[in-house]
């Protein structure tokens, strides 16, 4: 009686457990580098055009982020400052610093600084800025605490499992309106975070949406 399948056939399920393990490990290594800080980009801390130091204007010289980053309380993006945001104070003071090349020549040219952009959010993704921190999210709680840091770096990881633990709880977040530029802030002696943030949710019916349309539209 003549062979039902040919000599190659042997082969297929060597084949089959070779195929299924390539799989296995591509499998494996996708997760493994979609939930480390290399594709959450923790920790990214690229070289700028100009070494702006966040601690000298933000903590030791008390300038609000308001004053560099103006848009962020009416408009979905954050702007990056414009040469004349700079010279507002560098025409004046450390001028004529080697360090602030950049700067001068973007004003005598009239071509902008070519600052990196450190936190961006993917295409897909919809973020308004104003939304967020007229309703007391604070900067702290996505760019960390910015006026420590010598050179800013990404602080979280901006997942979607990260966004959606605030969605769900937002009384962890919440501060008063009035500190959320407050970078040092910390709440009043005796009271928590979670109690605190429980009446200001109520108070200004805070809901953030859970589903998909919230943040991808």
């Amino acid at each position: 009686m003549a062979n039902l399948f040919s000599r190659k056939t042997n082969w297929l399920p060597l084949k089959l457990l070779i195929i299924v393990n390539v799989i296995g490990m591509i499998a494996t290594a996708g997760v493994y580098y979609y939930f480390t800080p290399k594709y959450t980009r923790v920790g990214y801390e690229p070289m700028q055009p100009v070494a702006f130091q966040h601690d000298i204007h933000a903590k030791q010289l008390g300038i609000d982020c308001r004053y560099c980053h103006s848009y962020v309380e009416v408009s979905a993006h954050s702007n990056i400052p414009t040469t004349q945001v700079c010279m507002g104070c560098h025409s004046q003071v450390q001028k004529g610093n080697p360090k602030l090349k950049p700067v001068y020549d973007s004003w005598t040219t009239g071509k902008p600084v070519e600052w990196v952009q450190i936190h961006k959010t993917p295409d897909y993704v919809y973020f308004n800025h104003a939304v967020h921190v007229n309703r007391g999210v604070s900067c702290y709680s996505c760019h960390g605490q910015v006026n420590d840091m010598k050179v800013v770096f990404h602080d979280q990881s901006l997942s979607m499992a990260w966004c959606l633990e605030c969605h769900r709880n937002p009384e962890n977040f919440l501060r008063p309106r009035d500190q959320v530029f407050n970078l040092d802030w910390h709440p009043p002696t005796g009271t928590s975070q979670h109690e605190m943030g429980l009446k200001l949710k109520q108070a200004w019916k805070v809901n953030p949406p859970e589903d998909c349309a919230g943040c991808h539209r």
